[in-house]
């Protein structure tokens, strides 16, 4: 780039990004999670409500989004192949077991979930998820990738591993644990989020979505550990995931020749 950024308004999608995280956020809040004086967050608030995409939540209680920000992705036609094909069945699973699905595709050495339904389940531990970027090591849409991805490109991914400056992708002994978590996901036939990575009180199960010797991506449910107990993982959940898992290729073959998904 020639010209530097502009940093007022990086500050400004900095501070929409995280009001699009919770439902409702506080300026403290605001100022833990980027940083930046509270002058300067309550100028920016301010702002993005004269726009119209920011208002004071009830009661007064912090700052939420207005529904003007769903027209900031009017123009976003684009998307992988898998979130195009998936978007059906992972909402056909909120449907039918009510936990909400996301569908999550490799960016780099990070998970980016392309597909959610949390709008859609009215249990769902999350706010909203779609644009994160999760780890490989610790998230169960990224150990499922790791998991069943080809050895060559899984040697390739650690080598990024190691090089992160995230804690979560560089445990001690990295090589040791990936090849412990890829052991135990192939074993189970599921992946499953790393116990001591928050929320705590969630879990995320999750399973490839292979294509041509590669894997595409991964869908996963998340539930609250309270309300699902092994006999529901292993009996409803994670069938259910697998079926949707073939439903998805068939689709994304369907669409590559062209024709219209059912």
């Amino acid at each position: 780039m020639s010209d530097p950024p502009v940093q007022s308004v990086l500050r400004a999608l900095s501070i929409l990004k995280e009001l699009n995280r919770q439902r409702s956020t506080t300026v403290e809040e605001l100022y833990r999670a980027t940083g930046l004086p509270k002058p300067t967050i309550m100028r920016l608030l301010n702002t993005l409500t004269v726009a119209g995409l920011a208002t004071k939540a009830s009661r007064g209680l912090g700052y939420q989004v207005t529904s003007d920000v769903l027209s900031l992705s009017a123009g976003y036609h684009g998307g992988p192949l898998v979130a195009e094909a998936g978007r059906p069945w992972a909402a056909d699973l909120t449907r039918r077991l009510r936990w909400p699905a996301a569908i999550a595709v490799l960016d780099g050495a990070r998970m980016a979930i392309s597909v959610s339904t949390i709008a859609d389940s009215a249990v769902s531990p999350f706010h909203s998820t779609v644009g994160s970027h999760l780890s490989l090591v610790t998230r169960a849409l990224g150990r499922a990738y790791l998991a069943w991805c080809p050895d060559a490109e899984r040697r390739i991914l650690l080598r990024m591993l190691a090089a992160s400056a995230d804690p979560e992708d560089t445990p001690p002994n990295l090589e040791r644990v990936i090849r412990g978590i890829v052991a135990i996901a192939r074993q189970q036939g599921y992946a499953q989020r790393d116990p001591k990575v928050e929320p705590r009180s969630s879990d995320t199960v999750a399973v490839p979505i292979s294509l041509g010797g590669s894997v595409a991506g991964t869908i996963g449910l998340s539930y609250f550990r309270s309300a699902v107990n092994h006999r529901v993982l292993t009996e409803e959940l994670v069938p259910a995931l697998k079926e949707a898992s073939r439903e998805i290729v068939v689709s994304m073959e369907r669409l590559q020749r062209g024709a219209e998904p059912p």
